[in-house]
C-alpha cells in the first residue's frame, strides 16, 4: 500500500471519433481519381538544371532539354570512359614492368661494377 495514494492510475482514454465525416470513401476508384486528381503520371524532378523522370525503375533524362545529354550520348560516353580506364590500367602495368626491369638492370650493373673494382684491386696487388 503506497504512502501517498495509488502511484499508478492511468487516465481513461476518451472514445474515438468517427473515422471520416465525408462520403469520399464511398466513391469508386475511377470517380475518386476524376474528382481528386489522383492520376499523378510519372514522377519528375529538376536536378542541376536537367529534368529527370522516373521510368521503369530508373531515373532518365528527358529528351529535348537544352544543356542536357541524351541517353545515346551518355551511353557512348560511358563506353568511351570504360575503354580509357582499361587503357590506363594497361599502361600502368607496362610502367610497373619497365620499372622492375630498370631496377633489375641497375642492380646487375652495381654488382658488375663492384666485381670490376675487385678485379682491378687484385691486379694492382700483383704488380
Amino acid at each position: 500500500m503506497p504512502l501517498f495514494g495509488n502511484t499508478f492510475s492511468p487516465k481513461k482514454t476518451p472514445p474515438r471519433k468517427s473515422a471520416s465525416l465525408s462520403n469520399l470513401h464511398n466513391l469508386d476508384r475511377s470517380t475518386r481519381e476524376v474528382e481528386l486528381g489522383l492520376d499523378y503520371g510519372t514522377p519528375t524532378m529538376n536536378l542541376a538544371g536537367q529534368n529527370l523522370k522516373f521510368e521503369n525503375g530508373h531515373w532518365v533524362a528527358e529528351t529535348g532539354i537544352s544543356g542536357g545529354v541524351d541517353q545515346r550520348e551518355a551511353q557512348r560516353l560511358r563506353r568511351r570512359n570504360q575503354q580509357l580506364e582499361e587503357e590506363n590500367n594497361l599502361l600502368q602495368v607496362k610502367v610497373e614492368v619497365l620499372l622492375d626491369m630498370f631496377s633489375e638492370t641497375t642492380a646487375e650493373f652495381q654488382i658488375m661494377k663492384k666485381e670490376l673494382e675487385e678485379l682491378k684491386s687484385v691486379n694492382r696487388r700483383r704488380k
